[in-house]
């Protein structure tokens, strides 16, 4: 019986994040493909946390630091381990690699922390980001050893996969660039959302923990909205996100038609309803859910250079790339009061999704990949050899410090 163990830093949200999308639909990869799936975390368990079992996926708490996890991976011997970040990898990998070495192992990487944590900092010091700055960085080491430990990386992200072989150097055979997965988007599925005519306001949503979200609506609340708002007086631009705190909440202001809503229960369908999707990001790193899911609603938008990064190779951009409040501001009119303009960026998304997101095309390419790494994989690794000199030396100083927390918890 084929078995597949997902070992996650949190229990997946696919409501409320990016990341947890990604996790279900690797979720599904597998259950299509008739895998046995078990999902484990260190983590609670959140109200939001999506119900697994639903898919028939067995979920189990472990514990940090315990040699219990040892017991259990081995008896389960799965044939496949799935990191959904390299902190976890960091966690569980020696783990895995010691009680489970035939096994072959994953990291979705989600983003590049490294590049999202340099690139944040230098926002906070109002300085540019170079890519030079990463070589300076530990989490950057940590996230490249963590890459190099593992049999398989997946990339959501074309940048993403051109600076790691290019900049670091690391061989392409241990990485895939495989996007988020969705199903094509037909001309019929187009025609049954609202019309241009039936859709109102300007909509901005995103998780707010995340730290680049909530600056993008800072941003939008202090800079760029009032640009719009001068033009378009009776426009309204509703704020949606998980997990709003009250230096959120306290930016809403009905006279200005800054509202903000909080939580989606259905993100596509507060999506789906608004006429323009604004997304100014300054820093970050991945592919960005909001943006793929206007895509999906056919709501075009207008984003920053760092928001559509990596997310359309050479393909028109679902609306308005733009870097200066005032760029930003008088594309996002233009997109929100121009039928034509507003329709053919709408065609553009649906483009960008059937041509780099095909769900179909994308599984197939992660299947054969998986199953040439089955084939010989004592081959395979011989031809990684930095990632085993990482795995030994991890397995010299993780294992024993995690050894030693354990018995001093005891």
């Amino acid at each position: 019986m084929k078995r597949v163990l997902f070992i996650g830093l949190v229990f997946p949200e696919s409501r409320s994040t990016a990341a947890g999308t990604r996790m279900l639909q690797l979720v599904t990869f597998f259950k299509e493909h008739n895998y046995n799936i078990t999902f484990v975390s260190a983590a609670q368990e959140s109200p939001f946390s999506d119900d697994l079992a639903q898919l028939d996926v067995e979920q189990v708490p472990i514990e940090l630091n315990n040699a219990s996890f040892d017991t259990f991976v081995k008896e389960l011997n799965p044939e496949i381990v799935v990191f959904d970040r390299f902190i976890a990898e960091e966690q569980f990998g020696w783990r895995v690699a010691e009680n489970c070495p035939n096994a072959i192992r994953v990291l979705d990487t989600e983003d590049l922390h490294c590049l999202r944590t340099s690139r944040q900092e230098a926002f906070k010091k109002n300085i540019p980001f170079e890519i030079t700055s990463l070589f300076k960085a530990d989490i950057c080491k940590r996230e490249i050893a963590s890459i190099y430990r593992c049999d398989l990386s997946l990339i959501i992200s074309s940048f993403e996969f051109d600076l790691l072989t290019n900049e670091f150097k690391i061989p392409s055979e241990i990485l895939l660039k495989i996007p988020f997965m969705y199903d094509r988007i037909t001309e019929g599925q187009i025609f049954k959302k609202p019309s241009f005519e039936d859709r109102v306001d300007f909509i901005s949503i995103g998780n707010f923990k995340h730290e680049p979200n909530w600056q993008s609506v800072l941003y939008l609340k202090k800079t760029i909205w009032p640009l719009i708002k001068e033009e378009l007086p009776t426009a309204k631009l509703l704020i949606f996100g998980a997990y709003a705190t009250q230096k959120v909440t306290d930016l809403y202001n009905e006279k200005e038609g800054f509202i903000v809503k909080g939580r989606a229960e259905d993100a596509l369908e507060v999506i789906t309803k608004s006429r323009v999707l604004l997304a100014p990001l300054q820093f970050g790193a991945g592919l960005k859910g909001k943006l793929i899911d206007a895509m999906q609603a056919g709501t075009p938008s207008v984003t920053t250079s760092i928001g559509a990064e990596g997310m359309h190779e050479n393909l028109l951009w679902n609306g308005f790339i733009a870097n200066t409040p005032e760029q930003i501001a008088s594309k996002a009119i233009e997109l929100y009061t121009e039928r034509e303009t507003w329709m053919k960026a709408q065609q553009n998304g649906v483009k960008i999704i059937n041509e780099l997101y095909d769900k179909t095309s994308l599984a197939k390419k992660l299947l054969l990949k998986l199953n040439t790494i089955r084939k010989n994989i004592s081959e395979y690794r011989s031809h990684n050899f930095i990632g085993e000199i990482l795995q030994h030396h991890t397995l010299q100083s993780t294992k024993y410090m995690s050894m030693w927390i354990e018995a001093k918890n005891s």
